[in-house]
């Protein structure tokens, strides 16, 4: 059997015998996708399942930081744990203004997002004391008028959490000793008293706004969570700060609710405009070095291939792939191009746009060969495709024994 690569389709000049096109396609069908596919979704859909169960059999409630239901890490059951130890009654509330008493503390673990009124019905509901976890200027100057952050006096707004001495004379931190202390940090105005400074800012001030009020002022709540309460004198200054009364009110914030104008921050907010300007600039310089550096694309060079691979070899992988793909009409059209390049000018045949013409080819054929007329030869180079793979195999000994002839002397 006679094969070689297959040459690129040419357009038959005038005149030339009507060829049916290919009844061989190669396009995917929707029965060869689905075998191919079905293991791949089996797969995803077992996943998906597992996934699912896995989701349905761990589900958990997931609490913000610091809220007392909250056995996580960065929760604050423990700390209600303690105080509930001590025989305080600890009660959680979504509205801070509900039946306050002069016996009261309130902690409000994000002041910044109540509203304005809020604040308001907070600052006149009467409570012993309000305990402000990282409150914003809002929250201030609603609870606290005397207290400002640092950052309005031109300090460092912010300071990394970690244990810090006192440094001060209000009592609970003196009796607590060292604590994790940080976050935000303020000014301890003219009434107020500030401990574990921070360069020029308090992360904790108290103030007294009457004969039985006071305010304290958090910049972190963070040695109240779960994780760090029993660490330094975290769990005696949180019981000092929470306990001095004898019910303790705790609110749950609405964290959907927006945050007020000027109230809490993320911490990219105190990263210097510079900064963003300088990552600009040095995004642009690694650009112009790369560019610098970059390798220019020089002349194509030739160089042996590692591995010699046969004509032979690529003509029987490129049967192949016919032969899986039951393309008998693409292989019977490679055959018969072929064999009409070969014999093309053996007859004197020139080539138009790349390949003889048919009707000049076929009567050079009749013409060698008086025993083979027209019309054989036509049937014969550009007939019907084969239906089996036994008539692709005898249409190419025929066009090996059509070659042969037209080349004997």
């Amino acid at each position: 059997m006679t094969s070689a690569v297959p040459a690129p389709p040419t357009t038959p000049g005038p005149g030339a015998p009507t060829v049916p096109a290919p009844a061989t396609s190669t396009a995917p069908t929707g029965r060869g996708l689905w075998r191919r596919a079905r293991w791949y979704l089996l797969t995803a859909a077992l996943v998906l399942l597992a996934a699912v169960l896995l989701a349905a059999v761990n589900r958990e409630r997931q609490y913000p930081p610091l809220d007392p239901r909250s056995y996580e890490p960065a929760g604050g059951h423990a700390a209600v744990a303690l105080l509930e130890r001590q025989g305080l009654k600890v009660d959680l509330t979504a509205d801070p203004a509900a039946r306050p008493t002069g016996a009261d503390t309130l902690v409000l673990p994000e002041p910044d997002l109540l509203t304005p009124e809020q604040l308001t019905a907070v600052a006149a509901a009467g409570y012993g004391r309000l305990v402000l976890v990282s409150p914003g200027p809002a929250a201030l100057s609603a609870l606290v008028p005397g207290v400002r952050t640092s950052e309005e006096n031109g300090g460092i707004p912010y300071a990394g959490v970690r244990s810090t001495g006192p440094d001060c004379s209000l009592p609970e931190a003196v009796r607590a000793g060292s604590a994790h202390l940080g976050g935000l940090l303020y000014t301890a105005g003219s009434r107020g008293e500030g401990c574990y400074q921070r360069g020029h800012g308090y992360p904790l001030v108290a103030v007294a706004t009457g004969r039985n009020t006071d305010v304290v002022v958090l910049g972190s709540g963070e040695f109240l969570t779960n994780e760090l309460l029993g660490k330094d004198g975290n769990a005696a200054l949180g019981l000092g700060l929470l306990g001095s009364r004898p019910h303790v009110t705790w609110h749950l914030p609405d964290y959907t609710a927006p945050v007020a104008e000027g109230g809490q921050k993320s911490f990219q907010d105190y990263i210097p405009e510079g900064w963003t300007w300088a990552g600009y600039q040095l995004a642009v310089a690694v650009v112009l070095a790369a560019l610098w550096r970059a390798r220019r694309l020089g002349p194509v060079v030739s160089e042996q291939l590692p591995v010699v691979v046969r004509a032979s070899e690529t003509t029987e992988g490129r049967a192949r792939l016919y032969r899986r793909a039951k393309a008998r009409g693409r292989a019977a059209d490679a055959l018969r191009r072929a064999t009409a390049l070969r014999i093309a000018p053996a007859l004197g045949v020139p080539p138009v746009a790349g390949a003889p013409d048919p009707t000049a080819l076929c009567a050079a054929v009749a013409d060698r060969l008086p025993e083979r007329p027209g019309g054989d030869a036509a049937a014969l180079l550009y007939g019907p495709p084969p239906t089996d793979d036994a008539a692709l195999l005898r249409l190419a000994d025929d066009l090996d024994t059509l070659e042969r002839q037209v080349r004997k002397p």
